[in-house]
């Protein structure tokens, strides 16, 4: 009945298809409530949303690093096909997408008003013919640490952590949300797609003060990380922890300036006020006429360590690296926690479904996740497949993990 219901719903849709508020959040892992990555984390916004719409529990990013990640997602092409695998690498630049559309150029041509916040794609690209309107914010946090970093490591710059007395309307994660909230409030005309870039928690781990007395120092819970953490790992795995290593904030500089708490302690902080951004936005979408036909999406591009396995950093093929958070939640959607592997390649086809539009010119290399939408628990044959660079993969399953170097 669930799935027949949905069904219908689906096909209503394609008479007035929903509008679709898509919240991206930049390395944010599973230290949120409603995932239990960490005991002492409160995300009650994040949680609500979870608890009304289908909480992919087992969601897994394409590739653990901010450009590669969003590549995929954006075109809907693994890293390994499009060869797009560093910082460095546009999309446009690949001659496997010199023609792809990317998921908001191709609900632009569906007829939806696109428009946007914040960082979506890496990087200084833009791409502003993909939107009808798009900008990235200024966030004033960022000359703190090119001023004097608040923390005691050596050198640290744009990886510091701590609270930094900065009016909370100079954070352009808030910025953003406000703005999200009054555009709410508009009646466009047609479905929108209206996409959020939050930014934390990527490092500078900087938020208002009030966020970092939750979480005194002494009180922080550390990640268990065994001292022969690393013994079982072969050289290409050991390759990766020691070139994190080479960078100011690292396992050995973290430990020897006693700042492994207050690292964390950021870390939380900085991840209750993206919720209290999240939080913005989900009660400007309850209070406005769209609350009943929008589809709300949230996703991370991919996790982040904080000493497991001496890490920190991404840019790994563990868990802590790949598990995102990942929410589909909406008025015509199902409700549960799916415990199946799926990805973040999964998220274009899922709303190419989902709002009734045409398939783009490029082969999208996901599924869409209808069927579990309609059943959290349904039969799922697909694992999820995480590279970092060329030739390291591994393989996520309901219960395993095969990493391939």
């Amino acid at each position: 009945m669930i799935a027949l219901g949905l069904s219908v719903a689906l096909g209503q849709a394609a008479a007035k298809r929903p509008n679709v508020l898509f919240i991206a959040i930049d390395d944010l892992n599973d230290w949120v409530g409603c995932l239990g990555g960490h005991p002492q984390v409160r995300t009650p916004n994040i949680d609500r949303l979870a608890r009304r719409g289908v909480l992919f529990s087992n969601a897994h990013c394409q590739a653990p690093i901010c450009n590669p990640s969003r590549v995929s997602l954006l075109t809907g092409v693994r890293p390994s096909t499009s060869g797009v695998y560093e910082l460095s690498q546009p999309h446009h630049l690949s001659p496997v997408l010199k023609d792809a559309v990317t998921l908001p150029a191709h609900f632009k041509a569906g007829g939806y008003h696109v428009l946007g916040r914040g960082k979506i794609y890496h990087g200084r690209y833009e791409y502003p013919a993909d939107w009808h309107d798009f900008k990235t914010t200024g966030d004033a946090r960022n000359q703190q640490w090119r001023k004097k970093p608040v923390s005691s490591i050596p050198g640290i710059r744009v990886r510091d952590f701590g609270p930094i007395d900065l009016p909370e309307e100079q954070f352009g994660d808030l910025i953003n949300a406000r703005w999200a909230a009054g555009q709410l409030k508009r009646d466009f005309g047609r479905p929108f797609f209206m996409a959020v870039g939050i930014r934390l928690p990527h490092v500078p781990l900087y938020a208002p003060r009030r966020f970092f007395e939750r979480h005194p120092e002494n009180r922080v819970k550390l990640p268990l990380v065994p001292e022969d953490d690393l013994a079982d790992l072969p050289s290409a795995g050991l390759q990766i922890t020691r070139y994190m290593h080479n960078t100011p904030l690292n396992h050995k500089s973290v430990l020897a300036s006693g700042s492994w708490h207050d690292a964390v302690a950021a870390y939380l902080a900085c991840t209750e006020f993206v919720d209290h951004c999240v939080g913005v936005m989900l009660e400007a979408l309850d209070a406005s006429a769209h609350a009943k036909d929008t589809v709300v999406v949230l996703w991370s591009d991919h996790g982040w360590h904080l000493g497991e396995k001496q890490h920190w950093a991404k840019r790994s093929l563990w868990e802590e690296s790949t598990r995102v958070p990942l929410i589909f939640a909406g008025p015509s959607l199902g409700k549960g926690n799916c415990l199946r592997p799926v990805g973040l390649i999964d998220l274009y086809p899922t709303l190419n479904e989902v709002c009734d539009l045409t398939s783009p010119p490029q082969t999208l290399e996901g599924h869409s996740l209808v069927p579990l939408l309609q059943k959290p628990d349904a039969a799922w044959p697909h694992p999820a497949i995480t590279t970092f660079h060329q030739n390291d993969h591994t393989i996520r399953t309901e219960h395993w993990r095969y990493i391939r170097y």
